[in-house]
């Protein structure tokens, strides 16, 4: 609930001072909708989405006695919300993971590579690292 005032407050202020943006920073509405809509969305239906993807392991026969569970991915460049993955590992560690920082990177033009950061905050500033937690799934979210 705080994060959709939060969200509501930066709209509304964005819009009325609309005309204070600076030439060298367009303003994307769509793309705040859809950066609030995936924070809302991790936030509201975590559980969920980690319950289905635990059945679909089960079901494929790659099920697990580790914990897990569903969190926001961040760009670490920006902070934004991008997207969401499982986490997997023990059950005190995994409980640690607040977010998954991403980071992007080109080798040589050839390929292409996103490493996954388990995080103990969401702050993409002051990268705290859970050691002993991987990345089983990665969800792409439809907005």
């Amino acid at each position: 609930m705080k994060k959709q005032l939060l969200t509501g407050a930066l709209v509304l202020s964005l819009l009325t001072c609309g005309g204070l943006t600076t030439t060298t920073q367009a303003f994307n509405f769509g793309s705040l909708l859809k950066l609030g809509g995936v924070s809302f969305l991790v936030d509201r239906y975590s559980s969920q989405i980690n319950t289905v993807l635990n059945k679909l392991m089960i079901k494929n026969g790659a099920g697990t006695n580790y914990a897990t569970k569903v969190v926001p991915v961040l760009s670490v460049g920006t902070g934004n919300y991008i997207g969401a993955v499982q986490v997997i590992g023990p059950q005190r560690q995994v409980e640690k993971v607040k977010a998954v920082g991403q980071l992007d990177a080109s080798i040589n033009g050839i390929a292409r590579a996103n490493a996954y950061i388990p995080l103990a905050t969401t702050n993409v500033m002051n990268l705290h690292r859970v050691d002993g937690v991987g990345v089983s799934a990665v969800v792409d979210l439809k907005l």
